[in-house]
């Protein structure tokens, strides 16, 4: 595993909605959980959600809780991230990245490895 690759990013509408997708390996299905991030202009990375490799440990930081949804298909080697109801404040380069399960527990305060280069969102009327 190298790196991984984000794609599904795009222009759209407030209100409107997008599915990010990130495409790993078959190594990286088997022991990587996968967190989506997004970086803003002038401001700090920022995790938004993250899934384990067996899919039964979910997170939704604020900014995504209620909105955003995470899954995984480990047959296809890709997570996802269907955001709804987006904002402007959605705006962002939006990463994804895996953390080792064999070495920590799922979606923690552990490192993340093989960050993709990022595909942009923007939300704008």
């Amino acid at each position: 595993q190298s790196q991984f690759m984000e794609s599904g990013g795009g222009l759209v509408r407030p209100g409107g909605s997008l599915r990010l997708s990130c495409a790993g390996s078959r190594f990286t299905s088997n022991n990587y959980a996968i967190g989506w991030f997004r970086q803003a202009p002038g401001k700090e990375r920022e995790r938004v959600s993250c899934i384990s490799v067996d899919g039964r440990t979910v997170r939704y930081d604020d900014s995504s809780k209620g909105r955003f949804t995470i899954s995984r298909d480990n047959a296809k080697n890709t997570v996802y991230l269907q955001m709804n109801s987006l904002t402007t404040e959605d705006t962002a380069v939006y990463y994804c990245a895996g953390q080792d399960e064999r070495i920590g527990a799922p979606c923690g305060n552990g490192a993340y490895y093989y960050w993709g280069q990022g595909t942009q969102v923007t939300v704008s009327s």
